[in-house]
């Protein structure tokens, strides 16, 4: 039986006297799509650079596809796209298309890039304009092209959508299908419970840096006590008391 994707065991993560994970434990199986899901604080971006070493944390384990999240060459198995992208001012969109695929041994192709552009409602000219004179919501265009030229096995988005235009988050949201049908493995942080319903195979909760709920967008429902997923995560987390 091979190991999962990802694998999170016991993960506690403190800073100073604040504890703000607490025991997480879950598994995201190979080409599922994984949502993650929680306020605003309740320790999901934390999470995630504890699963990219962005910082350490203080007990447990992380495994991707069987080996530990540290070990050498573990990372190169993925591509991750931060809530906040901010490529260095004085790049164009190529450039950035271009290094990013670089520092993953991957050969960068305009006609690709130009491709995966027009894909995300981005006009190509773009990749010769430099990145300070883009839009919240072309910058994250790019950051999304980049990654997708990756060619991963698994996708780490934090907050994907954000800055996306409605026409924008529908062409993003049907590469994440392409990516579906080539079965990659894709775990998304999301304030939009309802793409978390359309997109996700399974789904965590995390509140107050505790795993609250781990199961199917249904499984979520039935158990909190609603027909829809937005009250029954109210529910999950404490803000909605129900009859």
């Amino acid at each position: 039986m091979s190991a999962p994707a990802l694998r999170f065991a016991g993960v506690n993560k403190s800073f100073g006297r604040t504890k703000v994970l607490h025991d997480i434990s879950f598994e995201i199986e190979r080409g599922a799509f994984f949502g993650l899901v929680g306020i605003n604080g309740a320790g999901k971006t934390t999470l995630l650079k504890c699963l990219l070493d962005f910082c350490t944390f203080d007990s447990g384990s992380i495994g991707i596809f069987g080996a530990a999240h540290d070990a050498p060459g573990a990372r190169a198995t993925l591509a991750f796209l931060p809530e906040r992208l901010n490529p260095p001012y004085y790049l164009t969109g190529e450039d950035f298309i271009r290094y990013t695929l670089e520092m993953q041994s991957v050969r960068y192709e305009r006609t690709a890039a130009e491709s995966m552009m027009r894909a995300l409602d981005l006009d190509t000219a773009a990749l010769t304009r430099p990145v300070r004179a883009y839009s919240k919501g072309m910058t994250q265009k790019v950051g999304i092209a980049a990654s997708l030229l990756c060619n991963k096995d698994l996708y780490i988005f934090d907050e994907p959508t954000s800055g996306l235009d409605p026409k924008a988050r529908a062409l993003f949201k049907r590469q994440l299908q392409e990516l579906k049908e080539r079965s990659r493995t894709v775990l998304f942080t999301s304030h939009a419970l309802a793409d978390v319903e359309e997109l996700c195979d399974r789904m965590a909760v995390i509140h107050a840096g505790e795993l609250r709920f781990c199961g199917t967008p249904q499984g979520l429902c039935e158990r909190f006590g609603s027909g829809e997923l937005e009250p029954a995560f109210l529910n999950c987390i404490g803000g909605v008391v129900t009859a």
